[in-house]
Parts: C-alpha cells; structure tokens; sequence
C-alpha cells in the first residue's frame, strides 16, 4: 500500500518542492512531479536555477525513453506517463490519478487557507481508503 506523507506549511510550493527534490536525488529516490502545467513549467524553470552551484536533473514526461529512464525528476501532469513509481510528489489541487502505483505519495500544502481546505479534501479521501496517514509540518519550532 502506498506511504502517504503530507508537508505542512511550507511558505510556497515550489521552492519547498525544489529543496524536497534536491534532497530525494541526492539520497537516490526516483521522483514523479505532477501538478497544473503551469505549476510543473514554473518549477522546470526553478530547477534550473534556484541554487547557483546545485542542479537537480529532470525532465518532462515527454521526453525520450533513454533520457526518462535516465533521469531522476520527471514533470508529468499525468502520473501514468512516469516510467518509474518510487515516489509521487503531488503540487496539484486534486488526488491524483493513479497514485496507489507508487511507493510513496507527497502532498506539499501551503499556509493558504484555500490550499488548505483541499487539501483536507484528500487527505480525507486516502483517509476513507484506510491509508495511513503521516503528517510533517513545517512550521518552524519557536526556541525554548
């Protein structure tokens, strides 16, 4: 059954989204980005440039089959053109299709309260399929 991980309040999506890719690629995971095509063209670019000694490598899902089966990072609005299903890092609004082929589903959500009720609205929705549920925030802890 797919781990599913919601991340709380992260100040933007993106930029949470490029620091969580980083990471993943840098332990080894294979990434599966989906989100509105204008969340993955923004985040294309971002990728590019958000550190000056850093890249993250990635491609669209219509790229070739050597260079998809290559890259860590792939951008797909439909989660079924991936060639691989490790994890699922989910910017859109709605659950996402097919998610129950990867090994693991994140949710990123934002301090917006519209963002908020959506996402609400899946985790209630992997909720009444009986996944388990693990929740991170984010929020930075205040000092003691």
């Amino acid at each position: 059954m797919t781990e599913i991980a919601f991340h709380f309040n992260a100040d933007e999506k993106l930029s949470y989204a490029c620091r969580l890719l980083r990471k993943a690629t840098g332990s080894g995971a294979r990434v599966v980005v989906t989100g509105s095509a204008e969340q993955l063209g923004q985040l294309d670019q971002m990728l590019w440039t958000f550190g000056a000694l850093e890249f993250v490598p990635h491609c669209r899902a219509g790229a070739s089959a050597e260079l998809l089966a290559r890259t860590p990072v792939v951008l797909a609005s439909q989660p079924a053109q991936a060639p691989h299903a490790q994890v699922l890092l989910n910017l859109g609004d709605a659950v996402p299709e097919e998610f129950g082929r990867f090994e693991r589903l994140i949710e990123v959500v934002t301090h917006d309260e519209d963002d908020r009720g959506l996402a609400r609205r899946r985790w209630k929705h992997y909720a009444d399929r009986g996944y388990a549920i693990v929740r991170h925030d984010l929020k930075p802890r205040e000092a003691a």
